[in-house]
């Protein structure tokens, strides 16, 4: 619901920034290091879904390897024989090859994918490179996500501020505006600056592992280029960077399912995150993050167990909608009145309130 709380969001999106400005009135509203609200979960129930397995996440990141490789090969031949079929073919490459890496970048980012540790470190950053962020840079404001979700001037992942921004939206649809900003950011760090809102929540340890892997990440590029060049062929670049930009619809589609169109400085994730039901493809693809109100209030649930807290809390939360199409119907209409009423916002049914 949209109560005092959601009163103090910006009023002016306009002066959105992580400090300062927004930032501060976010902290004196007591917004910032607050206590979120949880569903009473068992402890002993709770350690039983904390527990993490290699099996299951070696498993699924075998078969989502093989469908990019094998889709590699199909788009790689009909390349080949000059047929049209290769833009269907090279579509499927990018979306296997990024969308599905958005979902890996985040379990690997919570260290709760695998339950070796460089297992996680080494998904974290290949998914991070197919999906082009900074590694580092992403870890941290992920982090700063989660412990300020949607609260206006501190959490840098929202994905539609208010007033709704089309033209943004519809510029990440294929990640422009999402690579417009990494890409300088990269080349920054790589010359050894960190931007200003990188420091608001890096900490200084994090710089030079900021500035290495931004680094690595313009040398295979100029790697890809070189190539490119040397083959007077822009297939390189299909295979390794564009399928960053034309693959990125689907996250986008998922994505915004999290949190568009709810309250802004709430401190409950049934107000402000939503659980879609999906089909088992989308599931695999998603990484179970349509369970997203239980990802958010007990984050070190791996994606393999979502499924079952969802059953054991479900009767303290919102009724999950019903499929992705179910939540646009809501979601669309939202960022619609969003543009010319930034303070409206979508009222989840909790349970225990009139």
């Amino acid at each position: 619901m949209c109560g005092k709380a959601q009163e103090t969001t910006v009023a002016n999106h306009a002066d959105y920034q992580l400090v300062g400005g927004a930032g501060e009135r976010a902290r004196a509203a007591g917004l910032v290091n607050a206590e979120w609200y949880k569903c009473a979960v068992p402890r002993p129930l709770m350690k039983q879904l904390m527990q993490r397995s290699d099996a299951r996440a070696i498993r699924d990141t075998a078969i989502w390897y093989a469908a990019i490789l094998a889709s590699a090969v199909l788009a790689g031949c009909l390349w080949h024989r000059h047929s049209w079929w290769a833009v269907p073919a090279f579509l499927l490459y990018g979306t296997l090859y990024c969308s599905p890496a958005d979902s890996r970048w985040h379990e690997a980012g919570h260290g709760t994918a695998f339950k070796t540790r460089w297992m996680n470190d080494v998904l974290y950053q290949v998914a991070s490179f197919q999906i082009f962020r900074r590694a580092t840079v992403w870890r941290w404001s992920h982090a700063r996500h989660h412990t300020d979700t949607l609260v206006v001037g501190r959490d840098p992942e929202i994905a539609a501020p208010r007033p709704t921004d089309w033209l943004s939206l519809a510029l990440n649809v294929f990640a422009i505006k999402h690579v417009a900003k990494e890409l300088p950011g990269t080349i920054a760090a790589a010359r050894g600056k960190i931007g200003a809102e990188e420091r608001s929540f890096v900490p200084e340890t994090e710089w030079p592992k900021v500035r290495r892997e931004a680094r690595i990440t313009l040398c295979v590029y100029a790697l890809v280029i070189a190539a490119c060049i040397g083959f007077r062929s822009i297939l390189p670049l299909l295979y390794i960077g564009l399928p960053s930009l034309y693959g990125a619809w689907l996250y986008v589609y998922f994505g915004l399912t999290q949190h568009a169109g709810m309250p802004e400085n709430v401190l409950d994730h049934r107000r402000n995150c939503r659980t879609v039901r999906m089909n088992p493809v989308f599931r695999f693809l998603y990484w179970n993050m349509n369970y997203h109100v239980e990802h958010h209030m007990f984050p070190m649930v791996p994606f393999h167990a979502l499924p079952r807290l969802h059953e054991v809390v479900k009767a303290d939360m919102p009724p999950p909608y019903a499929s992705t199409l179910a939540a646009y119907a809501e979601i669309i209409p939202a960022l619609v009145r969003q543009t010319r009423d930034p303070a409206y916002c979508v009222a989840r049914p909790v349970p225990g309130e009139a």
